[in-house]
Parts: C-alpha cells; sequence; structure tokens
C-alpha cells in the first residue's frame, strides 16, 4: 500500500540531510514510527503521508509514485486516499461538528453527503453532537469528531502524528482501543508516529528511528 525508497529531507535551517529507512506498510497492517524526539519521525510521516516534498527518493502509494504528481494532484489525492489525526482536533471553531465533516468532503471533490456524515458520527457514538460546535464538545468527543473528519472520504490509511503524547495511561489505553476499532470497523490502515513506547504492543509492524 505504502512503500518508500531513497527517502531523504533536509531543512533549510539545518546543516545535516535526514536519512530514512525503507518503510513498507502493507493492507492492514498497522505501522508504527517510533522514536525520541529529534529522530525525524514526524517529517518522516509528513513524507509518507504526502505533506512534505523529500529532497531525494520516492513514496508510492497503491503505485502511485504521490511526488510526481503536481502540487494540485496531490492534495486531491491525498484529501480522496488518506485521513489525518494530530494532537490537536483542528476543527473550524465556526462551524458544526457536520459542517467540518462536509467541508472534508467538499475539499477532496467528493459527493459532499449528510446521510454519509450522520452514519460515521453514529459509529463513533456522537451523533448527537452533529449540529454542535467544537468549543461544546469535550476533548474525547472532538477527538471522535477529528476521526470522523479523517474517514468520511474511506481513506486507505489513517495517519496519526503523537495522538497518545500528553495523555495518562488509562486515556492513552481508551485512545488506542478507539483508533484501533475505527481501522477494523472503517477498513484502514493505520500508520502512527510517535515516542510513546506504551503503545509498542499495538502493532506488529514497527520502524525504529
Amino acid at each position: 500500500m505504502i512503500r518508500s525508497e531513497n527517502l531523504k529531507f533536509q531543512y533549510s535551517s539545518a546543516k545535516n540531510e535526514l536519512t530514512f529507512p525503507t518503510i513498507h506498510v502493507d493492507k492492514n497492517k498497522h505501522t508504527l514510527l517510533l522514536g525520541e524526539s529529534g529522530s525525524g519521525k514526524t517529517t518522516l510521516l509528513h513524507l509518507l503521508g504526502g505533506l512534505s516534498a523529500p529532497t531525494a527518493g520516492q513514496v508510492f502509494i497503491d503505485s502511485h509514485d504521490i511526488y510526481a504528481l503536481s502540487e494540485e494532484k496531490r492534495d486531491l489525492f491525498r484529501a480522496k486516499n488518506m485521513g489525518f489525526i494530530f494532537q490537536d482536533a483542528h476543527l473550524l471553531k465556526n462551524l458544526t461538528i457536520e459542517e467540518n465533516i462536509i467541508l472534508a468532503q467538499y475539499l477532496a471533490k467528493v459527493k459532499q453527503d449528510r446521510n454519509a456524515v450522520i452514519t460515521v458520527l453514529d459509529k463513533l457514538q456522537i451523533k448527537d453532537k452533529a449540529n454542535s460546535y467544537p468549543n461544546q464538545l469535550s476533548r474525547g468527543q472532538l477527538q471522535r469528531a477529528a476521526i470522523a473528519r479523517a474517514v468520511i472520504n474511506h481513506p486507505k490509511v489513517l495517519i496519526a502524528d503523537e495522538p497518545t503524547a500528553a495523555l495518562d495511561d488509562t486515556n492513552t489505553k481508551y485512545v488506542m482501543d478507539l483508533l484501533m476499532e475505527t481501522a477494523a470497523t472503517f477498513e484502514v490502515t493505520l500508520l502512527i508516529a510517535t515516542h510513546d513506547t506504551r503503545i509498542k504492543s499495538y502493532f506488529a509492524n514497527t520502524y525504529q528511528l
């Protein structure tokens, strides 16, 4: 599903170039990029997710060389095939939860389907929050809303950056159980970057950076 070759990246302010191992993620083989702060795991996640172009190397998603695409086509490909979850939900505060998710459909240029949105929210047990605004939701509800937005376009892969970094053990288990349940429900493959070794047991495929 995802394969990288000879990936390198250099920040304009850095002297040294980051070199990454070959990554291979098969369908339904949930994968962890594990490393301490400064190891380059978030940079690698962004490269694999089409968010940052490498200085060298290639990333293939279902045989598509994503950095051979124009920026506009890559943005559209990413919107249709990849869902993203960050530490913060990044929901637009002036839109309802339903409107935030419909916006994701619009950006992917797919049919804006309210029934599909309600179905996803129902599966994630926040259907009753469809017409609420982000500031009216608890942290756990915001996480579910962000996941709903990430999976609405039926992506092939769900990418998360440090989803448990600031959580205690109880909430770490809650978030990981939710992500695994979501992956099974929506038939999506997880790709997570973190320094949190507590979640290593959830993954059979781990890259240590």
